[in-house]
């Protein structure tokens, strides 16, 4: 908006630019300061272009932190399951001498005949039954 105490008919001279009626001698066009809206649509579709560019990037590096991190917890949650679970250990597991070797093979206890014989008196399966073959089907007749 201009100042009416400063607008006046005859010209006033400021550091040797002429300004009549509130433009200077130097503007031809009195709507310089709007000759950027000339391509605004073309800075829109570049500013657009440019917005969707970094949205993406951000995209990306997200997705790849959502990877890394379900990695790392993947990776925390196998330790955690392997702390859990005892798992054989050679120097711990395994006997030391053949004394204590000998020991866990007079523990071991081999059946004798008799036994054998009682486990196939008392059995409910049929002695008479056809030898089971996989991936054949019996008809029952």
């Amino acid at each position: 908006m201009k100042d009416p105490s400063r607008s006046s008919t005859s010209p006033s001279i400021i550091s040797e630019d002429v300004i009549i009626n509130g433009h200077s001698h130097e503007d031809d066009n009195p709507f310089a300061e709007y000759m950027w809206m000339e391509n605004e649509e073309e800075f829109n579709r570049q500013a657009i272009s440019l917005l969707l560019k970094q949205f993406l990037l951000v995209v990306q590096i997200e997705e790849e932190l959502w990877e890394e991190e379900f990695i790392e917890r993947c990776f925390q949650e196998m330790l955690e399951e392997e702390e859990e679970h005892e798992w054989f250990i050679p120097a711990r597991d395994l006997p030391q001498t053949m004394d204590q070797i000998q020991d866990q093979f007079n523990d071991l206890v081999i059946s004798d005949s008799s036994s054998l014989e009682d486990l196939v008196v008392k059995s409910n399966l049929n002695p008479n039954a056809k030898e089971f073959v996989p991936g054949v089907k019996y008809l029952n007749i």
